[in-house]
């Protein structure tokens, strides 16, 4: 019976290579590449997937002693991630150059005239794995700016959050799912490990105005801005449920489907926060405003931010519409 309801499921919902080619046919100026990476993205989360649950099995996924660019631990899974997801880029021929949360600098791959440069985070909330908590890679394709005739370097990877032709992330939980954005939509696919494949589940995704839930680290409650304060007294005022797990990509997938704020705010050690414009907020930043919501550093749109430097930290809004403008009116 199980096989059968699963033969049904399967030819009735199509599956993300599937989706994609229609999509393709609907929007023909979409780039072909764009649905190349993405393909190849959902082909390395699949592997991931899997790496994840034997990394489990053999106690691998400690740390390795090492930093990244960014001073967090890196973990041996840290970096399993990255060399699978670099590889798995540059095998689609599609991607000039990659820019990651675990690499120093833009990392150049071997099809120099290809157009398009991806921003990864290969596994966000990495810590969470040796306690059987939710994971996430991040991703977002850019296309190159520069001439493809000049080598290149780390400022070619410095490219304004709004520019992005399409982002996504993976997350790795109960069921290990595939959310991804263009200008056209987001849609929410979700893996089946028995065939291998990612089948849409979750079609243009819109995210509610509001919501029940905010989420952040209140062990820093302290250090935060005064109107950062000042907000979380009024969720509690309005009997707002706290939902904070450690991982980026876990907490706003909740905040997507179900609605709420993801708050990380500035602190007396960190003053322009700890997440990563490049890897994090530029990412989720793109998939909250195609679904309808909002993210902000407090001061200006999340995508309108013009970068500086790769591993570049900003102070990091997103959530529901009307939850992120009630925090923005706390800050006048």
């Amino acid at each position: 019976m199980a096989v059968e309801t699963q033969e049904v499921i399967s030819s009735s919902v199509p599956f993300l290579s599937q989706f994609l080619e229609e999509e393709q046919t609907r929007f023909p100026n979409i780039p072909p590449a764009i649905s190349t990476i993405i393909q190849a993205m959902s082909t390395a989360a699949g592997f991931m997937s899997n790496a994840l649950i034997q990394a489990a099995l053999d106690n691998e996924a400690g740390n390795i002693e090492s930093f990244n660019a960014s001073g967090d631990v890196q973990q041996r899974i840290d970096m399993l991630a990255q060399n699978f997801f670099l590889e798995t880029l540059e095998n689609t021929q599609e991607v000039c150059a990659v820019i990651s949360e675990e690499s120093d600098g833009l990392v150049p791959l071997a099809h120099k005239m290809a157009k398009y440069i991806v921003a990864l985070d290969p596994l966000d909330g990495s810590s969470n794995v040796d306690v059987n908590g939710p994971v996430g890679t991040l991703f977002s394709i850019y296309q190159r700016t520069s001439s493809a005739e000049i080598p290149l370097q780390d400022k070619d990877g410095l490219i304004l959050g709004k520019q992005q032709l399409a982002a996504g992330y993976i997350l790795y939980s109960t069921v290990t799912m595939l959310v991804y954005a263009t200008i056209y939509g987001v849609h929410g696919f979700t893996y089946n490990p028995t065939i291998d494949e990612f089948f849409l589940t979750h079609p243009a995704i819109r995210m509610p105005e509001n919501g029940l839930t905010y989420a952040i680290n209140h062990s820093y409650l302290h250090s935060f801005p005064h109107y950062v304060q000042n907000y979380i007294t009024y969720c509690r005022r309005q009997e707002l449920s706290s939902r904070y797990t450690g991982a980026l990509v876990a907490d706003f997938h909740r905040h997507l489907l179900e609605g709420g704020i993801y708050l990380y705010p500035p602190t007396y050690k960190r003053p322009n926060g700890k997440l990563r414009l490049m890897f994090e907020c530029n990412v989720l930043a793109f998939i909250a405003e195609q679904a309808g919501g909002l993210a902000s550093d407090g001061r200006q749109p999340i995508l309108n931010i013009i970068p500086r430097h790769l591993h570049q930290c900003v102070p990091f809004y997103i959530g529901s519409k009307m939850m992120v403008q009630k925090l923005l009116s706390c800050v006048s």
